[in-house]
């Protein structure tokens, strides 16, 4: 239940969005969203559900029973149940659709999958990608770097939860939102909509500062559970208010002493020639 594998990332083929998810550690890719691509149709989930129906009926029904519904975020910034399929899966699915891009898209979903492996087998290019990405955007050297650590932060505080009875991922946006409502006075939820964010990462779009005292009450809610052996989901509850409790005074205290805010409107999208401004 790392930040990677929890949340729905965007691929791109050929100026369409592909979205995307880690499940059983592969990527498993939106049904609905390869075949808006190939086929360019207004009615994809109804090309989609009639191509299903076919294949049943030309007696592909175990293609159909590896398509799995997975949550993954609309354009309207909810979570539904879509179809997904792994590589191989959408492999078969692609030979059923009759399409010129067929070929090249077949290429470009072996790459993602062969990249995903090497991820698998050496996980510092996974990184290695991650600091590439930002920087094509335009986040500077300094912020990618936390960014990056504040993801294994993030990463090892999910590992903890999940080894402390911590399994439904209801529970884990509860115990991230105590953290987030004790260091910054709001939830997540209530953050990206103080940045006017919609579909976006929160983290994405926070300033070098956000990071650092997000760190704070993740590491803090970390150490804290090692050390009291916290078990299910209330003891750890209690861990993570006084986690993000420990980033709430620190930040309250840089306020007092600096006279500005820590929390900030300001965000990615709304910054100046997409450069990440450093504090608010």
């Amino acid at each position: 239940m790392s930040e990677q594998s929890a949340l729905t990332k965007i691929a791109i083929f050929k100026g369409k969005q592909i979205r995307k998810i880690i499940h059983s550690n592969e990527w498993w890719f939106s049904v609905i969203d390869v075949v808006e691509a190939l086929t360019e149709t207004e009615r994809p989930r109804k090309y989609w559900s009639d191509l299903k129906k076919k294949l049943s009926q030309e007696g592909y029904v175990q293609l159909s029973e590896k398509i799995g519904q997975l949550k993954l975020r609309a354009s309207d910034g909810k979570e539904y149940l879509t179809d997904c399929a792994n590589t191989e899966t959408l492999f078969r699915v692609i030979q059923t659709i009759p399409s010129p891009k067929a070929e090249p898209f077949k290429r470009w979903l072996a790459k993602v999958g062969y990249e995903r492996i090497q991820e698998i087998e050496d996980p510092e290019l996974a990184m290695k990608r991650m600091r590439a990405i930002y920087k094509a955007k335009g986040y500077s050297q300094e912020w990618v770097e936390k960014r990056v650590r504040g993801i294994a932060i993030r990463e090892e505080l999910t590992d903890e939860w999940n080894k402390r009875g911590i399994k439904d991922q209801q529970d884990y946006a509860i115990l991230t939102a105590e953290i987030s409502k004790a260091a910054f006075g709001m939830t997540p939820s209530e953050y990206k909509k103080y940045k006017g964010l919609d579909r976006q990462n929160l983290r994405d779009h926070m300033t070098d500062l956000e990071l650092i005292f997000s760190m704070l009450g993740e590491a803090s809610t970390t150490k804290i559970a090692r050390s009291r052996d916290t078990q299910g989901f209330d003891p750890n509850k209690q861990a993570a208010i006084e986690g993000g409790n420990i980033a709430g005074n620190a930040r309250k205290e840089l306020e007092q002493k600096s006279g500005d805010s820590v929390v900030s409107r300001k965000n990615y999208l709304t910054n100046p020639k997409n450069k990440k401004i450093r504090n608010s």
